[in-house]
């Protein structure tokens, strides 16, 4: 384990990057802390891990930025015990993002750790895009890539997407000065005004993956967040992606039948389960 961000791509880097699709979120994880700092997610301190089998071969790794759970690759039965022994004392950890298996184990040695029980938060799917199927016919309006003029609004649509999703609510600001410095957000807009956003992360190995998609609760089902889903993913092929990808709340069937009406197919599942202290005795 490190707290040190180049030491951890030297050592795990070429692991995530051979398995691009299947470890998205915490390459792009990495790749935003390489850029805009160690603090890009808050201000503790993020910390980063590997596993090396007998070989020496790196089979696993996995990184946290508090508040949020640690996010982990497919991990060996053998290694999850030893990551939950040598979590470092007194850091906080407020669950687990990883296959269901995964994220089984290491929440069952947790709970034996740390008497915390885990609950289910949410599962998501992660699909892949396939051959891109442009909506026909397609909402009203156009896209265009959101500017600094538009931050007002962005930072109150993230905070709002943050609350819906039960994501890690707060650093708002920060996410969409993030996302505003290299072009990562694109509005759809019916004359001149925003109805709908979706999100892009930077190109990692020429994979790239969309969120947030975010549409306000009054402008829903009308087309548009397939509509700037489809013109992100657009703008990501003509630009050099290889890989486009997106999650779905597996709870949430609209959002699954309009990303697959696209031509994103399914790769895999991951859930996060969260760890709430066990209830005294009689509670």
């Amino acid at each position: 384990m490190t707290e040190d961000l180049e030491e951890y791509l030297a050592a795990a880097g070429e692991f995530l990057m051979s398995r691009l699709v299947e470890n998205t979120v915490l390459v792009t994880v990495a790749e935003t802390l390489r850029v805009r700092g160690l603090a890009a997610f808050g201000e503790a301190a993020p910390l980063f891990g590997w596993w090396l089998s007998a070989g020496g071969a790196v089979e696993s790794a996995f990184v946290q930025t508090p508040p949020s759970p640690v996010l982990l690759t497919r991990v060996p039965r053998q290694a999850v015990g030893p990551l939950v022994e040598c979590w470092p004392r007194g850091r906080p950890l407020s669950g687990v993002d990883a296959g269901e298996d995964v994220a089984s184990a290491f929440a069952s040695g947790w709970q034996q750790r740390a008497a915390a029980a885990p609950c289910l938060h949410h599962r998501e799917r992660l699909y892949r895009l396939g051959s891109l199927v442009l909506p026909r016919p397609g909402p009203s309006g156009r896209p265009r890539v959101a500017a600094a003029a538009d931050r007002d609004l962005l930072v109150v649509w993230v905070t709002a997407f943050q609350e819906e999703t039960g994501g890690v609510v707060g650093n708002a600001a920060g996410r969409v000065d993030d996302r505003l410095s290299y072009g990562g957000l694109t509005l759809w807009e019916v004359d001149g005004v925003p109805v709908s956003v979706a999100g892009i992360t930077r190109p990692v190995g020429g994979m790239v993956r969309i969120a947030p998609v975010y549409t306000p609760s009054g402008l829903r089902r009308r087309g548009y967040a397939g509509a700037v889903t489809a013109a992100v993913s657009q703008a990501a092929l003509d630009a050099g992606a290889h890989e486009v990808l997106l999650f779905t709340d597996l709870a949430n069937p609209t959002s699954n039948g309009v990303y697959q009406r696209l031509g994103f197919e399914p790769v895999g599942d991951r859930v996060t389960l969260l760890f709430a202290p066990a209830p005294a005795p009689g509670k």
